[in-house]
Parts: structure tokens; sequence; C-alpha cells
């Protein structure tokens, strides 16, 4: 007997009987994403705040032109040093790289994320990003990706 069947003839008419055989894994190991702003009393820049705060900071080894490929462009072509390199995406996310309104569907926040859902999280080298610069990327796609 195929063991949905058993498990329904076993189970019979107990409402929950079923989801009580699931494994427990134990607690979210990180929050799920949410679209929402962390502070909306303060808006996010994206050139004081990301192009020249963290991405200056923490990406520009690899996502700038002339960075740490040995033919010059960017690492996988994703440039951040403007508001058009950025949208632009590279060889991967293409356009999905930012979604306004939306940072749960942008591939600039999942990859910044501890645990992205492909891939290895960016930056590759060195620490995560902090949760506050997390935040800052997060909260600058759901406020719309301006350019600003």
């Amino acid at each position: 007997m195929m063991r949905a069947a058993w498990l329904a003839l076993a189970c019979g008419a107990s409402a929950g009987c079923i989801e009580s055989l699931a494994p427990d894994v134990g607690p979210l190991a990180q929050p799920v994403c949410v679209d929402v702003d962390s502070d909306p009393e303060v808006d996010v820049s994206l050139s004081r705040d990301l192009v020249g705060g963290v991405f200056a900071r923490r990406c520009a080894v690899c996502h700038t032109p002339g960075g740490a490929t040995p033919i010059g462009i960017a690492v996988g072509g994703l440039e951040l040093t403007s508001y058009a390199t950025l949208l632009r995406g590279g060889a991967q996310a293409g356009p999905e790289i930012v979604v306004p309104g939306e940072p749960c569907a942008s591939v600039l926040v999942l990859k910044v994320s501890d645990a992205p859902p492909f891939g290895a999280r960016m930056p590759l080298e060195g620490p995560a990003l902090s949760l506050v610069d997390r935040l800052l990327v997060a909260d600058w796609i759901v406020e719309g990706a301006r350019d600003n």
C-alpha cells in the first residue's frame, strides 16, 4: 500500500494527524523577508548611502569597472557604481537585480542575505554585510529604488 494511503487509513478522520508526523526542525534560522521599510521616517539615498556608502566599502573591489577581474570588467558584469548600471544587472540576475518596491523579489537583497537561495552569499570575500547595511539596501528598494 502506498505511504499516503496508509497514513490516511491509519489517521482516519483525526484532524492534524499527518501534520504531527512532520519532523521537528526547530525555529527558522533567518527571519522571513518582508517588503516593509524598516525605518519609514528615513529616506535611503542611492548615491549617499549605497553607491557612496555600502557599495563603496564592501562591493567596489569586484563590482566596478576595472574590478577584480583580469580583463577589467566588473565581476559577473554587475556594476554598482550608478543607477543605470545597477538596474541593468549582471550576467545572471539581469533586471531582477532590483524590483522596485519588492526587496524580497530583488536578487540584490537575496544575494547579501545570510543564506541566499542560489549561489554564494555576497560579498564573497570577508564577512557578510551588517544588518544595518542589508536594511539600507532593502529599504532603498522598498522605497521605490529611486535614482536619488
